[in-house]
């Protein structure tokens, strides 16, 4: 059933859809900018619904349906975790889990020259970010910011890698905090990297500490904030029994 055309989305954020949903007329919107994401296309005034999930949004003006799938399609700017599976003279060829491998220029990286190429042995882990993602072609990869900078992008050292639904991936990147990471970040110190394409990488000091917080995030995507904070409890103190 199509939803009706209107000029405010809010009613429809966090709301289930299904293809075909009407979630936003254009015409009655002046002056604003907005910025789609998967599962939304424009067709003329309006803003459609093309699978079937929850609408989301983050500030200041971006709109996605969200759902909770193994495969990942790629979108420009999305933030990804990225796994090496060949090099070539000028780029790297990476799995991002999306229908076909990505490329990433060996120059795309802030300072980049050919004299300081880096490199990367098959099966090195990267936090990258979608510059290009055309239906019919690889996307491209970049290792900045959109200003250049590093930032957060390069190669994850160590740690522990384990994929989730792209669903998942994007309640750990919600704002405000999600409340299993809101929960382990008040009791324990670890280092985390979430890709939109399903891919979560963790690292700690202890081991065991890494076990706690992969286990949490998987057991967390069905539960409530509540539960989401008293299954962390449980956790933690089974981490303390056992220490």
């Amino acid at each position: 059933m199509e939803i009706k055309p209107s000029g405010s989305p809010t009613s429809f954020v966090d709301q289930s859809v299904v293809p075909g949903d009407v979630v936003l007329d254009l015409s009655s919107m002046t002056n604003q900018t907005i910025k789609l994401g998967g599962g939304l296309r424009q067709d003329c005034d309006s803003i459609t619904v093309m699978k079937a999930g929850k609408l989301r949004y983050s500030k200041p003006n971006k709109y996605w349906v969200e759902s909770s799938q193994k495969r990942y399609e790629p979108h420009a700017g999305d933030s990804v975790l990225g796994i090496v599976v060949d090099s070539k003279a000028d780029n790297f060829l990476v799995d991002i889990k999306g229908p076909a491998l990505a490329y990433l220029p060996v120059l795309a990286f802030e300072g980049g020259t050919r004299r300081n190429i880096p490199k990367f042995e098959v099966g090195t882990l990267l936090y990258v970010r979608i510059v290009r993602a055309n239906p019919g072609m690889n996307p491209e990869l970049s290792c900045t910011d959109a200003s250049g900078k590093a930032a957060e992008f390069g190669q994850l050292k160590d740690g522990y890698m384990f994929e989730s639904s792209t669903g998942l991936s994007r309640m750990l990147l919600g704002s405000p905090t999600c409340p299993v990471l809101d929960a382990l970040g008040k009791k324990l110190s670890f280092e985390i990297a979430v890709g939109l394409n399903g891919r979560v990488w963790v690292n700690a000091t202890s081991p065991s500490t890494v076990v706690v917080v992969a286990n949490a995030i998987m057991n967390s995507e069905s539960l409530s904030g509540v539960q989401q904070r008293i299954m962390v409890e449980k956790l933690l103190q089974n981490l303390k029994l056992s220490c």
